[in-house]
């Protein structure tokens, strides 16, 4: 039998304090008691490595494979034939990466997307009844805990950006107006039709909001406007959501998906039954958004488009209460 060595110490790591070795692992076990990390997937057939792929792919839609690996620390090998799963699965899509055709572009496909978003419920979930307990000021000095726990052990530290939703003010309708036209004529070659259309509603917006039942939020980072959102109410008991608008350099930090998470607590909080939304089957990164959160596609239309082709136009709906 062969002899079994401990992996020798490095110098650094001795260097170390042993009561400080035994503070970090104490509040290991502790946190990880507390938290129940294999929580959230029991009831799944996926290891909690899948899901955190699955993280990935859902909010980082045309992510590269080898992107995937080096965020996750993962062996590519072993990454490579978890991917063939999820793509026999009918989980996983791969498009030709337009600048460059040695690379593929991943994103999950709507029944992915279906699998993921339970899983992600029961996390959040299980978070939020984690915090629940705690008053609003201890939960804002854990949150600042965290963050310094984080800058601490990030081996190279990121500038911080600061990110804040507000309440929409004079003036910025026609921002969003302007992005609108501005985005999607850039990535979908969108013409001044759309612009108009977005015009529209803001529009009737500005004239016939009702404070107890409608809402928009403006994203800022950094002081500067990059996004947008809006609940309007289509029925007593309906909400729509409408005008989510991202622009290139605050994607991928979380944003958007905090848009759309405050107009579903909003409306929740209102009282309304359902929610609903219009879109674009083109519109991948926005479906990814609304599929993690529980929304599923209702019904499709052609659409004539606004210069670009034909277009299909989609209904998506989730329930806001539990029957």
């Amino acid at each position: 039998m062969p002899e079994l060595t401990a992996p020798a110490s490095s110098p650094a790591a001795s260097a170390v304090p042993t009561d400080a070795v035994k503070a970090l692992r104490r509040f290991n076990r502790f946190f990880t008691q507390r938290i129940g990390v294999l929580e959230p997937y029991l009831g799944s057939e996926l290891s909690l490595t899948e899901v955190r792929v699955l993280y990935e792919l859902a909010h980082q839609p045309g992510i590269t494979a080898r992107e995937l690996a080096l965020a996750l620390s993962l062996d590519a090998g072993y990454l490579s034939r978890l991917l063939k799963r999820f793509e026999s699965l009918g989980w996983l899509a791969r498009a030709t990466d337009a600048h460059d055709a040695r690379q593929q572009r991943l994103s999950l496909t709507e029944a992915g997307h279906a699998a993921f978003a339970p899983l992600q419920q029961r996390s959040r979930d299980a978070a939020a009844a984690l915090l629940a307990p705690l008053a609003p000021a201890a939960r804002d000095e854990l949150v600042r805990a965290l963050a310094r726990v984080e800058t601490l052990f990030d081996p190279e530290p990121r500038p911080l950006r600061t990110a804040v939703l507000r309440d929409p003010a004079p003036g910025d309708l026609g921002w969003v107006v302007q992005q609108h036209g501005e985005v999607y004529a850039r990535e979908y070659g969108w013409d001044g039709r759309f612009e108009a259309a977005v015009a529209d509603i803001a529009a009737q917006w500005l004239r016939t909001t009702d404070p107890a039942w409608e809402k928009g939020w403006i994203a800022e980072l950094d002081g500067q406007r990059v996004g947008s959102i809006f609940v309007i109410r289509h029925s007593p008991e309906v909400a729509q959501l409408r005008l989510l608008v991202l622009r290139p350099e605050a994607r991928g930090l979380g944003l958007g998906g905090k848009l759309v998470d405050e107009c579903i607590a909003f409306a929740r909080a209102r009282g309304y039954r359902q929610m609903i939304l219009w879109t674009h089957s083109c519109l991948e990164a926005a479906r990814a958004l609304y599929a993690a959160r529980g929304f599923v596609r209702d019904d499709t239309e052609p659409h004539e488009g606004y210069g670009s082709g034909p277009l299909l136009a989609e209904r998506w709906s989730m329930p806001l209460t539990t029957a």
